[in-house]
């Protein structure tokens, strides 16, 4: 594995994430190359810093909050698969493929709007620009719920994609901002362990809301919908004084530590540049690398197998005969276990500094669970075994594979650009996802379940293109190739070039 090698010994650069004290690495100028060796340790004695408190600091007021937002906003986005199972389909006259119709609307604004919306969160601040988006998609929940046809309904659908755009994109952007490669990977998983434990808590509290039906003349799934709606708008005005900003904005530090912190950044993957406007023809600049489409197919491969578990894993499960109430509880432990491994092979991929093959075996595990599930045909307790691999598979390798792909691109411009590009290319496999599981399908899904392995396997093959190619840029960057033409930019081109500079080292 290699990392930013501006440091003259890439292993003092990730001895730093361990808290070893006596790490001396080289930072980057403003033209990406290196300057004399900065000892972070030394630094931090002068500014009267202990980095292993400014961690736990920069944690508790950091991650926690994002992880609240998103579990939240994955909810919200997901619980139609809970409101479908009490009489939704029936109240909206949702026959044919009229739920998968509204399923996939979704992913429209959300697509084209995830780039801009990264845009506007660093022109905005992310406390202002995260609350008020989540403050929106819980109004439009509430909205959901008093639906009274198909059409309001897809409506609905279009403008929760909307305020979801920036969400999962834009979190982990700033988790990107503030993390060193080496320390990145646990905090991303934690992060996204949000999305399981919405899988869970969704199950749990779409089991407790259930037993609302008929309730002032609503069924259940309207009271899903505007409960959790509500809850969300209250919890998006609350984070809006929670939520924190970029390092060079950050309230909750003091001066010294934001230098503390920007030094140490500035070592791992250069200058943030946060300063500096960024234009249109900096951003298209951003896609002649080819690099970034090859990270929107490994993205894109994961979420249409991740998709069409989340929004049909409780159809799946009814599907082995158990009522309502049992179906939503059913749905629960295959979430938590995913929350586990998760969590387990995060703090591996920290431990050992590797992305690689914990991308490709954790995608491996869920295409062996959809394997079981298409070849299986009678042993219940078998199937309901394969979603446990499935859901653990998938939900554990798509934060290996965004936090590889994110903390590998440098500075603002194009961490903002690539976790855009990444997160809205890869979700166009929503679309597909939204019609892999068809009622005349069931109960075998055939046709899901194949689509399933074969985009995981297409995740998998791009992991291996992606691996191949950053590892063959950082041996042409050992021989000295790109010194030449990088001496010919211009000062402004150096500073917007990121992991673009040859004195960039890709982590794999």
């Amino acid at each position: 594995m290699s990392y930013h090698s501006s440091a003259a010994d890439v292993e003092k650069t990730t001895s730093l994430a361990s808290g070893d004290q006596s790490a001396a690495v080289d930072a980057a100028s403003p033209d990406g190359k290196p300057n004399t060796a900065v000892d972070l340790a030394a630094l931090a004695n002068e500014l009267g810093v202990d980095q292993k408190k400014l961690m736990w600091k920069i944690d508790v007021r950091l991650v926690p909050m994002l992880c609240i937002l998103y579990l939240w906003a994955f909810l919200d986005r997901v619980n139609i698969s809970n409101a479908k199972l009490f009489s939704m389909v029936d109240d909206l006259n949702l026959t044919g493929n009229r739920y998968n119709t509204a399923l996939t609307v979704f992913f429209v604004p959300y697509i084209i709007a995830e780039i801009p919306a990264n845009i506007m969160m660093k022109k905005l601040r992310p406390h202002v620009w995260l609350s008020i988006c989540m403050f929106f998609f819980g109004l439009t929940t509430t909205l959901m719920g008093l639906c009274q046809n198909y059409g309001s309904l897809i409506v609905c659908r279009l403008f929760l994609g909307f305020f979801e755009a920036g969400m999962f994109p834009g979190c982990f952007y700033l988790l990107a901002m503030w993390y060193v490669r080496p320390e990145a990977q646990k905090r991303y998983s934690f992060f996204f362990s949000s999305t399981t434990l919405a899988g869970a808590f969704g199950g749990l509290l779409a089991s407790a809301i259930g037993l609302m039906d008929g309730k002032r003349g609503y069924h259940g799934w309207r009271w899903i919908f505007i409960l959790e709606g509500i809850m969300t708008c209250i919890i998006g005005i609350a984070l809006f004084f929670f939520i924190v900003d970029f390092p060079e904005e950050a309230k909750f530090l003091n001066a010294n530590e934001r230098t503390f912190i920007k030094a140490k950044l500035a070592v791992d993957v250069g200058e943030s540049h946060i300063s500096r406007k960024i234009t249109v023809r900096d951003v298209l600049k951003v896609f002649k690398d080819y690099k970034l489409y090859v990270v929107g197919f490994m993205y894109f491969g994961l979420i249409v197998p991740s998709y069409g578990y989340a929004y049909f894993a409780p159809t799946i499960i009814s599907e082995f005969g158990y009522g309502k109430i049992q179906t939503q509880l059913h749905s629960v432990p295959p979430w938590v276990a995913a929350c586990g491994l998760c969590m387990i092979a995060a703090f591996a991929s920290d431990s050992l500094r590797h992305r690689f093959l914990f991308a490709v075996g954790l995608t491996l595990l869920a295409i062996v669970g959809f394997a079981m599930l298409l070849g299986i045909k009678d042993n219940t307790n078998a199937k309901y075994g394969a979603l446990f691999l499935c859901a653990s598979g998938l939900y554990s390798a798509m934060p290996v594979v965004v936090c590889w792909c994110t903390t590998n691109f440098g500075g603002h411009l194009r961490r903002g650009v690539g976790s855009g590009w990444q997160v809205g290319f890869g979700n166009i496999g929503g679309i597909i996802a939204t019609f892999s599981f068809l009622s005349k399908d069931a109960p075998r899904y055939i046709k899901g379940y194949s689509l399933a392995i074969a985009f995981a396997a297409l995740s998998i093959i791009f992991d291996i293109i992606y691996f191949i190619s950053i590892r063959r840029e950082n041996q042409m960057r050992d021989r000295g190739i790109g010194l030449e033409a990088w001496e010919k930019l211009t000062d402004d081109d150096k500073y917007l070039a990121g992991d673009n500079s040859p004195f960039y080292r890709y982590s794999y």
